[in-house]
């Protein structure tokens, strides 16, 4: 099941996980006891690697893998692999290979080598069950979160042991299935039992307190992360984006404007953000002309400095905040750069508008025609102004065309209707 996240950097944050090859087990090493899992009921099984060929290509891929060499190690371990009759180096070998194949970029084909040298049986249990919770963060990567779950639960129940990361992957793959109290259950074991919480862990345990209708407190606890290091950006960047959804506007802008002044906001995105809660104050009871005003000031501040990027979205929010403002030049300017760069008719409708407004006629006709040839999704709404635009022209019926396609539309249809039959056009 899948669903979108509040924070859009939680995916690639929480699956920040580091795999390291196992060390090569010698003939012998059945002999030694588990030291990472004391406590597992699973016997260590006997190995079978006599061939000194196999391990010195164990060893050697072992080597190369760690030094960042992927090609030679998997050209070593292929061998082994298709060749060996040691069941241990076969499955040491995938479980190195998987490695290999997730590092680049292949996790289904990772998912597949893992799986295969697990069911080989035949790895000690230090191995093993690393290989296990390995594969359960690597299911979580490729958005398999219950069977990523059910690895973590086979993993702590054979292996009898509970860490804080295994939890920390517990709560990804519960927030993801969206049985959020089992992921903020899952976060706050976690972090219980650790010094040194991953960043991560608290965007899920957010997010889960956010999604599930606790908002307050998922606003306090980014308020709280913030305050402690504020030159952090993704810190910044979840603190606002929460207020914001709780409708504290003020609270928002106050810690993305520190962020902006600290130098914690560096992403477009959170320009963009600061924007919104500007726009979004000034249309929600505060100050119109002065949140717009101050929405324009932060976007042609991140604009000249290259973090604000060209596109048709970025203008449109700019023309809004200046329409807000009070400010029809401005809105006019960002509408025609936007439009230029949009795919459909939504900003040349905007900008008919705006004339419209401001009594240009003629130029609302033009944009409001080219902004319906070019498709928008109000259709309605943009015929009953072009209607008006020439009914103020004195084309009753050019203005009669307009409103019949604006009845078209359901949205339109009554008030459209109504006008026609004012007009005395149909019943």
């Amino acid at each position: 099941m899948k669903h979108t996240p509040l924070f859009t950097m939680l995916a690639g944050a929480a699956l920040a996980f580091t795999i390291a090859a196992a060390p090569v087990h010698a003939a012998d090493s059945s002999k030694k006891q588990s030291s990472e899992y004391p406590n597992t009921t699973r016997a260590e099984p006997k190995l079978d690697l006599k061939s000194e060929k196999d391990q010195k290509a164990l060893q050697d891929a072992g080597e190369a893998f760690n030094n960042g060499d992927m090609a030679k190690a998997a050209q070593l371990l292929q061998p082994v692999i298709d060749k060996s009759d040691s069941k241990y180096a076969k499955a040491y070998a995938q479980y190195l290979m998987g490695n290999i194949t997730f590092k680049n970029g292949d996790t289904k084909g990772a998912i597949a080598q893992f799986k295969s040298s697990l069911d080989n049986g035949v790895l000690p249990n230090d191995t093993y069950f690393n290989e296990m919770f390995t594969l359960a963060q690597v299911l979580a990567a490729d958005e398999q979160y219950q069977a990523s779950l059910d690895t973590v639960a086979k993993w702590r129940d054979q292996g009898k042991k509970e860490t804080a990361d295994s939890y920390g992957v517990q709560g990804l793959d519960d927030y993801n299935l969206q049985k959020y109290p089992e992921a903020i259950a899952a976060i706050q074991k976690a972090k219980s039992l650790t010094d040194k919480p991953q960043n991560s862990w608290n965007q899920i345990l957010m997010a889960s307190y956010a999604d599930s209708g606790q908002g307050a407190d998922a606003a306090k606890m980014a308020q709280s992360e913030y305050e402690k290091n504020p030159t952090d950006s993704g810190l910044m960047h979840n603190a606002g984006a929460i207020l914001l959804q709780q409708q504290d506007y003020a609270g928002a802008i106050k810690v993305l404007e520190e962020g902006r002044t600290n130098g914690a906001m560096k992403d477009e995105a959170d320009w963009i953000l600061l924007v919104k809660a500007y726009l979004l104050q000034a249309q929600n009871g505060g100050d119109t002309k002065a949140g717009g005003a101050k929405a324009l000031a932060v976007f042609d501040d991140g604009t000249a400095k290259g973090v604000i990027k060209p596109s048709a979205a970025n203008y449109k929010l700019a023309g809004d905040a200046a329409m807000i403002g009070e400010n029809d030049a401005k809105a006019i300017g960002y509408y025609q750069k936007g439009a230029g760069l949009a795919s459909d008719g939504e900003l040349d409708v905007a900008l008919g508008k705006v004339y419209f407004q401001d009594q240009k006629f003629a130029e609302a006709k033009k944009y409001l025609t080219q902004g319906l040839g070019k498709g928008v999704q109000h259709k309605g709404q943009a015929y009953m102004v072009l209607a008006e635009a020439d009914r103020e022209m004195k084309d009753k019926p050019g203005a009669i065309t307009a409103m019949m396609e604006a009845a078209k539309d359901p949205d339109t249809a009554a008030k459209a209707k109504e006008w026609l039959r004012k007009a005395g056009v149909g019943k």
